[in-house]
């Protein structure tokens, strides 16, 4: 449950708990869990008013209920975050060391040009 996300209804400030959306076609009304994201046609609604629900006449109100097994982080999840620690955890390799070719066997260095010689 995000806090950041509040019941549709007006002057409610309960945190919502489920989401409400309507499908005009079937003429029903789908209660389920909190959606993830927030629809613009959908309605977040608190657990008081979740309960209340009632939909137009002739209208079917189908109430989905949560999965329990989704509640939380599953496995998946977990070793997910777990794989993303290590990596983020393992060392960085240092960068080659660069050396100068100031070495006459090796060319001669001109500014930023270097001439080499072949043998």
């Amino acid at each position: 449950m995000s806090p950041a996300r509040r019941c549709s209804r007006t002057a409610c400030g309960r945190a919502a708990t489920a989401t409400l959306t309507y499908v005009y076609s079937d003429q029903t009304a789908v209660l389920g869990p909190l959606a993830l994201y927030a629809e613009p046609h959908a309605y977040d609604l608190c657990d008081q008013h979740s309960e209340r629900l009632s939909a137009p006449r002739g209208w079917e109100v189908l109430r989905l209920a949560p999965d329990p097994s989704a509640q939380g982080p599953s496995s998946d999840d977990l070793l997910a975050l777990a794989d993303a620690v290590r990596e983020a955890a393992r060392p960085v390799a240092p960068p080659p060391t660069i050396h100068p070719a100031d070495d006459p066997a090796k060319g001669v260095r001109r500014g930023h040009l270097r001439v080499l010689t072949t043998e």
